[in-house]
């Protein structure tokens, strides 16, 4: 018996390679088949049981019906999309736990993507960022076994495996000339949701890595800590998505009414809209949105919702485009249905699906060439660089610039080994934060005119 539990929504992480998966999903056509009738339905059952009841008496190998019965339902189901899906006691047990943040494997969401594997995103800190494994990423093999026709869920058993064992992935990246070979060492996967720093001591930085339990606690806890903060910069950069319910708490950390997100399926029970409170909300701080295209599903509610709300000015590229809801539904008391059900809405009523959140200000991923000032001495520094020069000269500010410069190489090396902040070579390193940070100041700025 099939017992229908919203305990678990999942609003992205799509199929996360490190032990079990969340959901992602992608656009199919909305040509919805006729309805069969009472006798096509009764016809096409006795035709399935037919077909096994002759594997079962005339196939080559002696074969278990179970375990026949199972890859029919997986069969069946990803058929449906890419997302929907059987899932074993095994994948049903590693889904719980991914849930609560802590899982065994690499650290990468995937997804089928035009008919190839992948890679959504790294998650920060884990093995898959550490070596290098990029957003956009097409997996061309796992160990020796090639992708094409693999489904999503073999691909996962495939990177599975026990901490310190490794596993090789060949990889198509964009602008290379030929495919990479990338080894992973697989860990237990310990997920830091939120990660606070501050920027020139009045900007509060916060880069969301995934939608777990702990989001809303997390920046609420940032906030508190920071509470000079003039500006928020959110950091939703290859955040694969997550739980819907914290994506929904976060963006009503922000605004006090109207409805954050809605979805709508093909039952009406699925028709859910979820709502903004008023209390303690901040509605006054401005806030700017980093997002890539690594950012899916979660990370695009809570972008597009801020967004609608012009409650935030989003900044990067245009996100994943994943906007489909999936329900867990338990079947007995250690397996489960995943299906998608319903698909997700902004408040301006638009879709994510396939179409994602375009930014107000696109900004590529880049560096930021810097060039010193030209113009070397001002006026009031004119008297006293003569005056150096002329003590170079006579050899007597040789110790004393060597000591100097010896003090500034100890003070940059604490300045960037210090966690806690970003500096300006970190700014120039990154385009897109850099800008967005500016784009922070001009809205602190207009909100002291107002």
């Amino acid at each position: 018996m099939i017992k229908k539990s919203k305990k678990v929504i999942t609003a992205g992480l799509l199929s996360t390679l490190i032990g079990s998966y969340f959901v992602g999903g992608f656009a199919y056509a909305d040509i919805s088949p006729k309805q069969s009738s009472a006798k096509e339905k009764l016809e096409a059952y006795l035709k399935f049981t037919q077909i096994l009841n002759v594997i079962e008496t005339q196939y080559v190998d002696e074969v278990n019906t179970t375990e026949l019965v199972d890859k029919a339902l997986k069969g069946m189901l990803n058929n449906l999309d890419a997302h929907s899906t059987f899932m074993d006691t095994k994948a049903y047990k590693d889904l719980n736990v991914q849930t609560k943040g802590e899982f065994g494997g690499l650290g990468v969401s995937i997804g089928m993507k035009d008919g190839a594997l992948t890679v959504i995103a790294p998650i920060e800190g884990t093995p898959a960022h550490k070596a290098g494994l990029m957003a956009g990423d097409i997996i061309l093999k796992i160990d020796d076994k090639a992708t094409i026709g693999m489904d999503i869920d073999e691909s996962v058993k495939l990177m599975r495996g026990k901490p310190g064992t490794d596993v090789t992935l060949m990889i198509i990246r964009k602008k290379e000339i030929k495919p990479l070979e990338i080894k992973i060492t697989r860990d237990i996967i310990k997920i830091q949701s939120v990660y606070a720093k501050t920027v020139e001591n009045n900007l509060l930085y916060l880069h969301v890595a995934s939608f777990d339990q702990k989001v809303v606690e997390d920046v609420k806890k940032a906030i508190r800590e920071h509470k000079n903060t003039q500006g928020i910069l959110l950091d939703l950069r290859n955040n694969p998505g997550g739980l819907l319910d914290q994506a929904v708490g976060l963006v009503d950390l922000f605004v006090e009414k109207g409805v954050i997100v809605s979805q709508k399926g093909r039952s009406s029970i699925e028709n859910i809209e979820y709502k903004a409170t008023k209390k303690n909300s901040d509605t006054q701080t401005p806030i700017v949105v980093l997002v890539n295209g690594g950012s899916a599903s979660a990370s695009e509610i809570v972008s597009g919702a801020l967004q609608d709300f012009k409650r935030a000015i989003v900044v990067g590229e245009k996100t994943f485009g994943k906007g489909s809801v999936q329900v867990v539904m338990p079947v007995g008391t250690d397996e489960a249905v995943k299906l998608t059900v319903a698909r997700y809405y902004l408040p301006s009523g638009r879709t994510i699906q396939a179409e994602g959140v375009t930014p107000d200000i696109t900004v590529h991923l880049g560096k930021i060439e810097y060039m010193e000032d030209p113009v070397l001495l001002k006026e009031k520094e004119l008297k006293k660089h003569l005056t150096n020069e002329l003590d170079k000269i006579n050899g007597k500010k040789k110790e004393q610039t060597a000591k100097k410069a010896l003090t500034e190489n100890k003070e940059n090396n604490e300045t960037e080994a210090d966690d806690s902040i970003i500096t300006e070579t970190q700014l120039y390193e990154d385009a897109q934060l850099k800008s967005a940070v500016d784009i922070l100041k001009a809205l602190i700025i207009t909100n002291k005119g107002k």
